[in-house]
């Protein structure tokens, strides 16, 4: 440190116009990919109940669906009203998962698929 630099005033950091360097996010809405994906995946599994997340400051709401056997998939969707009335109209019960949680069988699923090697 230089004899002059304690009288210099100290650099103020810019946040970056672009919000690359700040850690904000920009959250990706969902679109049509999304909701085929869903559809599909419903149609091919049995038992399936859906869990709707709400938006947090990292992700938009989301919609997780869980079979029977504990695989699972989650997907954006476009709000809470929308991932209801999907279920709905595919008629698989549909919860909100801030208040019910994500379902034990999920849990296991993942633990099983970690011990065989798969997801990681």
């Amino acid at each position: 440190m230089g004899l002059l630099d304690r009288f210099r005033r100290p650099r103020v950091r810019r946040p970056a116009k672009d919000g690359y360097r700040t850690g904000s996010t920009t959250v990706r809405a969902a679109d049509g990919a999304d909701v085929d994906h869903l559809r599909t995946w419903v149609g091919a599994r049995r038992g399936v109940e859906g869990f709707v997340e709400p938006r947090t400051a990292v992700s938009d709401v989301t919609l997780l669906l869980v079979a029977h056997d504990g695989e699972w998939t989650r997907r954006r969707v476009p709000s809470v009203r929308w991932a209801h009335e999907f279920c709905n109209r595919h008629q698989v019960p549909s919860y909100d998962a801030a208040v019910v949680g994500v379902p034990q069988r999920m849990r296991e699923y993942n633990k099983r698929k970690k011990q065989q090697g798969i997801g990681d």
